[in-house]
Parts: structure tokens; sequence; C-alpha cells
């Protein structure tokens, strides 16, 4: 099988999509819309996989450039004769797959895309309700999304939800030792974009520390909201307190993980975050947003805890409670991992996506037989 994937940039996520399939047997393509201006992936893409020179992958992807791009496209398509063309985001990608024509299609959400972007104005409605239609399939890491894609005009039984996960091996379980110390330390690896509210947690930890001198925060990555983020940090008097690990490459996270006591997610929009899966792998109790893609994963008072969604002081609330009860981390640490291993397995829920490949060429296939 030819299979063409098609990504807006070159993330971990892609990497590990693009390993897995390399291993498969297949022939593998990889056309990528977007340069990478914020370079969040340091291993190069996996052998045998061809990656495809076109008109895109040298810039941002801007709306003029619709033509011009699904134009290089067919060229590409034509070429190749893939059988199957995963993409995604719906807007880009898998868009650009829809108008050129090709209908072994199977679009992948990546969360922010239906969650947040279809419902941005009725152009981004009309363009996720197009591809959708024209999909032959449709995945994604989560219900939430899965149940959007669902009322934009995709077929129920055409869908296929499985988290993207974690490698178990790579991420392993942090062992919490007794202390008599009751110092914290937070860990966020959230991008510094509105969207993750990361600013949610800078107030928050403000008003924690200012509260509990034994508390302190571990942020990775980077984002717009830089300058914004030190200023709140700095004028709470807690710089001190926070350490900045800057961009981390993907063999390094373990060890990151390992230095915190928990991890928080404040983000305002998710499906299935791979962070989180990450740090409930590494046997972290997490402290997450309450909102639909996080409460399939974390169960209040069991793996972890939920705070109300952009809610300042709830979340600092939430961090000095667990200050005053890391006793209960040991046992939760290990209900985050059994979470994992139940579910966020990447080697076996990567057969899903294979699955619905074989599903995607079949239906074609047989509705050109019945068209003779």
């Amino acid at each position: 099988m030819k299979i063409l994937y098609f990504s807006r940039n070159y993330t971990p996520h892609d990497f590990r999509f693009l390993n897995s399939l390399s291993k498969t047997g297949h022939e593998i393509f990889y056309l990528k819309l977007e340069a990478n201006h914020r370079q969040t992936e340091d291993r190069p893409v996996p052998e045998n996989v061809r990656q495809i020179l076109w008109a895109g992958g040298r810039s941002e992807f801007r709306w003029r450039d619709v033509p011009r791009l699904t134009f290089s496209l067919r060229r590409v398509i034509r070429e190749i004769h893939p059988d199957i063309i995963h993409a995604g985001p719906i807007q880009n990608c898998a868009f650009l797959v829809a108008l050129s024509g090709f209908r072994r299609l199977l679009s992948m959400s990546w969360g922010y895309d239906l969650v947040m972007d279809a419902d941005k104005s009725a152009w981004m409605r009309w363009v996720t309700r197009y591809t959708l239609r024209r999909s032959a399939y449709f995945t994604s890491d989560a219900n939430v999304t899965r149940e959007k894609a669902i009322a934009f005009g995709m077929k129920p039984e055409n869908t296929v939800v499985f988290p993207w996960g974690v490698d178990l091996e790579q991420f392993t379980r942090k062992t919490f030792k007794r202390s008599n110390v009751q110092t914290l330390t937070l860990f966020c690896s959230r991008t510094w974009e509105p969207i993750y509210g990361v600013d949610v947690l800078a107030k928050a930890f403000v008003k924690a520390a200012n509260e509990n001198p034994n508390v302190n925060l571990i942020l990775l990555g980077g984002g717009s909201q830089g300058a914004y983020l030190r200023q709140i940090l700095m004028s709470g008097g807690v710089m001190e307190r926070v350490h900045f690990g800057g961009q981390v490459g993907y063999k390094d996270l373990p060890r990151w993980y390992h230095m915190a006591d928990l991890y928080i997610s404040p983000s305002h929009v998710d499906g299935t975050s791979v962070t989180l899966l990450e740090a409930l792998a590494s046997g972290l109790p997490c402290l997450v947003s309450d909102i639909p893609g996080n409460r399939e994963w974390i169960e209040n008072g069991v793996n972890g805890w939920l705070f109300r969604d952009g809610d300042v002081d709830d979340l600092a609330e939430k961090i000095l409670y667990a200050i005053k009860n890391q006793r209960e981390f040991r046992k939760m640490g290990e209900l985050a991992r059994k979470t994992a291993e139940e579910r966020a397995d990447w080697q076996k829920n990567f057969g899903k996506l294979l699955e619905a490949y074989e599903k995607v060429v079949n239906r074609r296939d047989a509705e050109t037989l019945r068209k003779e």
C-alpha cells in the first residue's frame, strides 16, 4: 500500500506516526505544509519515509495560496498514485486533499482544529463541513473531537478514536520517596500560547507561592506569551522559584517529568493531550483544567485533580491542597501509570490506524467494482 502522510509541520507526534508507519512494510511518503519556524522535533524523518518536495513546506499557510497548493498537490498525487492520504489538521491539510478531488482521504483531527478553529467564522465552518463530507474516514484522539466531526457531517460509522499514546518504555514511572520536607515541584510543558492557559498557571503560582514558600515551578518550551509570563512572575516576586527549561528534545523529556511532583495543564482547548499522557506514564499526579478532553483521562481525586478552566483562584487552592496532601501522591502516581498502561500504549493503539486504512481502501475498491 502507498500511504501519503500529510501534516502541517514536523512535531514529535508526526515523528511517532511516521516512525511506526515506516516499519509496516508499506510505502510511506511525507508531505509537510509549513516550514518549521520553531523546531519541536530534533529527530530526523525516519528511514524508509520519502519526504516529497512540492509548493508547500516553505512558509506559513496562507489562504491566498490555496489554488497554487491544490494544483501542486494534484501533481504529487498523479506522480505517486497513493492508495490513501492521511491528512490533518482539518482546515488546511485535509481541506487541500478534499479540494484536489482525491477521495481515499483519512482526515485526522489535531484537537484544536475542531474544538476551536471550526467555529471561528462562517468560512471555517464551511471549510470544516466541506472537508469532512468528502472524507472517507475520520480519526481523532478524543471523543470530544469525534462528536464535533459528526456534527459537521462525518458519518459516525466512518470514524475511529484512539489516543496517540506514548512510548511506555521511554516514559517510566517516577518513584516518590518519603520526606519530611513538604516542598512541591510543579511541572508544565504546554506551549506559551493563549489557548494553553499558561498565563493562568503563572498567576495561580504567584498566589500559591506567596502563601506557601514550599513550592517551585518548572516551565518548558516557549511561545508568544513569553514576555507576559515573565512579567506576571516578576511582578509577583516569585521568579527565583521558577526554572525555565527551554525547548527540550524528546529523549530528554522523561528526566524532566521525574524532576517534578505534580504535572499541571491549564489548557482551555484539548483533545487528548500527549503531554498529559506522558505525565500519566511517568507516574505523576495531574492537576488539569476541567474540560472534556481532560475529563476523559483524569478522575478527580483518583489519578489527579481537576480545576475550573481559567479560574486562577481555584487552581491556586488546588496547588496549596496538593502541598499539604503529598502523602496521596504515591497511590495517585501508581494509578496514573496504570491509566497510561491500559489506555495510552502507542504500540497497541497504532493498530487501530492500520485497520482504518484497510477499511478506506477496501471500501473504495468495492465502490469501484460496483460502478464497473
